[in-house]
């Protein structure tokens, strides 16, 4: 069985699980999914500059509604369950776990406890982290020994 670790900041959409549950054809996959709540992730202005890039002004405006905190973790609990019910659904085996803290420390670790095949990065886009590589791809392809995919979102959650 091959072993990916998906690292997502929301929930998975229906696209999103057809896309990652068919990148290996009908190879029965095993998802490790590691949620980190946007809130949790950039801070407002990264957020805001982006949706600006991708011509979204009405969501740069609302970017101080995004939740974080405590709020973040019940938003992000909840985004997890749904992904995972989604991947299993699926046909995939799937367990996961909220990330408060070191994104990539956590990854790491996942990826040496698991011995993953591959990680799957999926995400909105982050141009302003991704131009100066410091988006969790980038950064995670010096750290963690496996290949890392980088892949975007196809639509909002």
């Amino acid at each position: 069985m091959f072993t990916s670790v998906l690292m997502i900041e929301k929930a998975l959409t229906s696209a999103d699980v057809e896309f990652v549950t068919t990148l290996h054809g009908e190879e029965q996959v095993s998802f490790q999914v590691l949620l980190q709540p946007r809130g949790e992730q950039a801070d407002r202005l990264l957020r805001a500059i982006d949706d600006v890039a991708l011509g979204e002004l009405d969501d740069a405006v609302r970017e101080g509604e995004t939740p974080e905190g405590e709020e973040a973790l019940s938003v992000g609990q909840r985004a997890l369950e749904v992904s995972l019910a989604a991947l299993r659904t699926s046909g995939s085996e799937a367990r996961g776990r909220l990330i408060e803290n070191h994104p990539l420390d956590a990854l790491k670790s996942l990826v040496e406890e698991a011995g993953a095949d591959e990680v799957i990065v999926l995400t909105d886009p982050h141009y302003v982290e991704e131009f100066f590589h410091r988006d969790w791809a980038s950064r995670a392809r010096h750290k963690v020994g496996v290949p890392v995919l980088k892949l975007f979102s196809h639509s909002k959650a």
